[in-house]
């Protein structure tokens, strides 16, 4: 059967939703291997999907498990999810401050795609961190604490969780309809109130071009808002790498001082709009002004951080990191970057940096491959900002001086000295079920 659906889809036929039913039943009983499945997703790729197959597939892999449930917390349930980024750490921040408001979170996120890095990644450079909660740890945990930040354990969709490590390693992570149906089979598993969505654009982003971006936020928020998922999303520029920092440890290092109240501008720009949309969705703030002071004083009264260090207690975690980031692992090596020459940053290009801490080792090449925490870099520049000559511009976090010398050589190739500086708006776009409008 299967080869036969292989050849429909590569000649730009269709599929039935018992078909992809039986597709994804099929893949996660281990009846369909990865070699088949990955040739599908390949066609897929290329031919796309029609609006009825997304639905059919999204269903199918929401069907292949359980749910989570939170009748009676007695909070509103949402939660947000970006694309993809590097550094990219804001899930880090926002759930904490939004569950400090009164909004439960059931954070669920994803590991490292493609070029960029994962929030279970970094969540597990804590010690002791764990992210795979069973269903019912997760329901007790936000309705204890507000908040939980969890992997899909085996329960929720586990189809997707089989896709998304074959698409990683295939190929076909740039697909509108694939990255859809992941993004929302887990999202709408989790029994949500509301969703909010970052989607990236830029040169850094899985789907650099702003109409593909602004498709792919229409079709999600079309996917949830049937499924009777209220669903927002933001656009937010990915030409350069959010915040400093790079790399699973030195991210979480970060979100630390964010939540203390000394993150790095642009982040913090990003994680507030973000946790502005869920608490408006919420219905907990009536304005976004409101929502924003009410986020602010998360950061100033220390109550998200130490909202966070409850959560890294109560999933296994040392939650001394919040007072010594200094326990985190650390790299065995470190080297300051300078730059070469004096002038104006035109450029920091993160698939550069993204694919370079995959070098490192603190990515995946193949589905088994282990991950460094400790590698990455720390990036001071921002496209725009004038440098002169031998100023530190960067530092590479490493294993061994191989690793020091192959992220020196990435970050001559990534921070471009001498050209004009179009950097994209932080934020750019507001999308609802509504239409779209400037941010």
């Amino acid at each position: 059967m299967v080869p036969s659906l292989i050849q429909r889809k590569r000649d730009s036929g269709s599929f039935e939703a018992p078909e992809w039913r039986a597709i994804i039943d099929g893949y996660v009983a281990g009846r369909i291997p990865d070699y088949q499945l990955s040739a599908l997703l390949m066609a897929v790729v290329w031919r796309g999907l029609s609006t009825d197959e997304l639905a059919a597939l999204t269903d199918a892999m929401i069907a292949s498990g359980d749910r989570l449930r939170f009748e009676g917390i007695g909070r509103p349930v949402l939660d947000k999810h970006s694309t993809g980024g590097v550094g990219d750490k804001v899930s880090l921040l926002v759930a904490p401050m939004v569950a400090s408001c009164g909004v439960a979170v059931p954070m669920m996120s994803g590991r490292g795609l493609g070029h960029t890095g994962g929030t279970l990644d970094k969540l597990e450079s804590i010690p002791g961190f764990r992210t795979g909660l069973s269903l019912r740890e997760v329901e007790a945990q936000v309705g204890r604490l507000g908040c939980a930040m969890i992997g899909q354990t085996p329960e929720i969709a586990p189809a997707d969780r089989k896709l998304y490590a074959l698409r990683d390693v295939t190929g076909t992570v740039e697909s509108i309809p694939l990255i859809a149906a992941s993004i929302m089979s887990k999202k709408l598993a989790e029994g949500l109130d509301g969703l909010v969505l970052d989607v990236k654009t830029g040169s850094g982003a899985f789907l650099p071009d702003l109409e593909r971006a602004l498709e792919l936020a229409r079709t999600m928020i079309a996917l949830g808002e049937t499924r009777g998922c209220r669903t927002v999303a933001l656009l937010t520029a990915m030409d350069r790498p959010l915040g400093r920092a790079c790399g699973n440890v030195l991210e979480v290092e970060e979100a630390l001082q964010g939540l203390a109240g000394e993150g790095p501008e642009d982040l913090m720009e990003v994680t507030y709009a973000l946790g502005v949309e869920m608490l408006l969705l919420a219905g907990v703030e009536r304005d976004a002004a409101a929502a924003r002071r009410c986020l602010e004083e998360t950061v100033r009264s220390g109550r998200a951080l130490e909202t966070f260090g409850k959560v890294i207690e109560a999933q296994g975690g040392d939650p001394a990191v919040i007072e010594d980031p200094g326990i985190l692992p650390q790299a065995d090596a470190v080297e300051v970057f300078r730059a070469p020459l004096g002038g104006t940053v035109g450029a920091v290009d993160p698939r550069i940096i993204g694919r370079a801490i995959i070098e490192l080792g603190g990515g995946r090449q193949t589905m088994a491959d282990p991950v460094d925490p400790t590698v990455g870099f720390v990036i001071t520049v921002k496209p725009g900002d004038r440098v002169k000559a031998g100023q530190p511009l960067a530092s590479v976090f490493a294993r061994d001086d191989g690793g020091i010398a192959a992220g020196l050589d990435a970050l001559r190739r990534a921070i471009v000295i001498g050209e004009a500086a179009h950097p994209l708006p932080l934020v750019s776009h507001r999308v609802t079920a509504t239409g779209v409008e400037a941010f």
